[in-house]
């Protein structure tokens, strides 16, 4: 066996640890890692930038530190990747999710996640997929293509951040960086059977300029996707704390690691099979009604609730799509400060979904917004109303398995669920209703059907991370997921189109 299959699922933490031992060098993790990534990315169009030059420079410094007995961070010479869209590392190109006018537009600042993952000592490997402007969730776009969920690649891996997702389940790294404004955490992790998780507001640092407070409307966050709920945690150490570039920064200090070692004795769990209001296909409610069982045999009361969510999922999936476009609007425009009107000049690189919300948003009045911000608060309310009684409100992650990529750069959500008409772009994910409120969530695998992953979603109270991963964790113990994985690394290579 090659030391790429060898190491293919190993975690982080543990490649960390025999690094320290010195069992393993940063040269030859990162040399296996890049010979994966060659060798199977092909079939999966997970990585749309490689930035093995950068990678090997750092190994060779990461192994030398070593050497020289200095001191190392949690995730010393750990390979991991970044997402394509509004995420940065200077001399490396931005696409903004495979927009064709960017594809030579190069960064030269930083965002938070490889900022602070390199801080930690992990090392990048490339950018992963994602749609154009991350409007939907799905991964596909017009200059790379779909990225092909590897557990069958006929299916679509769910977006925003699908690169990372398919990247981490098919064993190329232990942990990749998801961005997060409706789901694109948690969503590809639910079709690609891996662990995605969404902090509270302000715990991992969100700096963005020129607007500091672009990302409040919906909440906008990053974090990590794996395939262990400790790789998540140590994830967490290294990426929360405050930044005073953040007006939503929280300067708690909080052991994430130590998540794995806490009870569910008499916890009380709220379960909402389709959050009052989304229509479920049959075979995601069964399997996930049948996960949330392991919580009772955890020693926690498991109630079904209502939330008391009126509104139809059809217009709280439009007033998604109206909260986030001037998100998008404000970056159109400040990308005619390099040349590129996007919305007059390039509008072909652009999906026609995305046109008509830009269009449909641009002159979008303020009083309007704020209509908006009202309906947004009846979410939070009915969200915070459950955490009155209970410590964790659990759902599915989607209402639907993976929809099958499409030919032409446009891969869109299903149009209909048992029967009812769905918004293709986000109206399938029960996901964005916490970036509403801000509570921190994130998708575990719940269970395969005929092969494929379906996602379960934990909710916990503003602020209390620590109960999330707690639950996570026992989840995991008690339903454990990795050898699902095995389904990947089986998969036949140079089968995919």
């Amino acid at each position: 066996m090659s030391l790429a299959d060898e190491l293919a699922y190993t975690t982080a933490a543990e490649l960390a640890a025999r690094i320290r031992r010195r069992e393993l060098s940063p040269v030859e993790v990162i040399d296996a890692t890049i010979a994966r990534i060659e060798a199977r990315n092909p079939d999966l169009n997970a990585f749309v930038f490689r930035g093995y030059d950068d990678a090997r420079t750092r190994a060779k410094a990461a192994e030398q530190a070593v050497i020289d007995g200095a001191a190392l961070g949690p995730l010393h010479g750990v390979p991991t990747a970044m997402k394509d869209l509004f995420d940065f590392k200077p001399g490396w190109p931005t696409t903004f999710g495979g927009i064709a006018a960017f594809k030579d537009y190069v960064a030269d600042f930083y965002c938070t996640y490889a900022e602070r993952m390199e801080r930690a000592g992990a090392i990048i490997l490339g950018k992963t997929n994602s749609p154009a402007m991350g409007f939907r969730g799905t991964c596909d776009n017009y200059l790379f293509g779909p990225s092909r969920n590897p557990f069958n690649t006929d299916k679509n891996t769910g977006g925003s951040s699908g690169g990372s997702a398919a990247a981490v389940a098919d064993g190329l790294v232990p942990i990749a960086e998801g961005t997060d404004a409706g789901g694109s955490i948690r969503i590809p992790a639910a079709w690609c059977g891996c662990y995605g998780y969404r902090a509270s507001v302000g715990r991992i640092p969100l700096v963005i300029r020129p607007n500091a407070f672009a990302g409040d409307t919906p909440f906008i966050f990053e974090g990590p996707i794996s395939r262990t709920v400790q790789d998540a945690a140590l994830s967490l150490k290294a990426l929360a704390g405050p930044d005073p570039r953040d007006p939503y920064s929280l300067d708690d200090e909080i052991d994430f690691t130590a998540a794995d070692r806490r009870s569910l004795e008499g916890w009380k769990i709220a379960y909402s099979p389709n959050f009052d209001v989304f229509p479920i296909e049959p075979v995601v409610a069964e399997t996930v009604a049948r996960a949330v069982a392991a919580f009772s045999e955890a020693g926690a009361t498991v109630e079904e609730v209502q939330l008391g969510i009126e509104r139809s999922h059809l217009e709280l999936a439009e007033l998604w799509c109206r909260l986030v476009m001037p998100v998008g609007l404000e970056a159109c425009d400040n990308f005619k400060l390099y040349g590129i009107d996007l919305l007059k000049d390039h509008r072909a690189d652009l999906p026609p979904e995305y046109l008509a919300w830009a269009d449909r948003c641009y002159d979008m009045r303020v009083l309007d917004l704020f209509r908006d911000q009202q309906v947004r608060s009846e979410i939070f309310d009915a969200i915070q109303g459950v955490f009155a009684d209970y410590d964790l409100l659990v759902t599915p992650t989607l209402a639907c398995m993976p929809v099958d990529n499409a030919a032409d750069g446009n891969t869109l959500g299903p149009a209909t669920i048992n029967g009812e008409e769905i918004n293709r772009l986000i109206g399938w994910c029960l996901t964005y209703f916490t970036n509403f409120s801000g509570h921190p969530s994130a998708s575990i695998p719940a269970g395969l059907v005929d092969g494929l992953p379906v996602g379960m979603q934990l909710i916990g109270r503003r602020n209390a991370d620590a109960d999330v991963l707690a639950a996570s964790a026992v989840f995991e113990q008690l339903r454990p997921w990795h050898d699902t994985y095995e389904i990947c690394a089986a998969r036949r290579l140079g089968a995919a189109i």
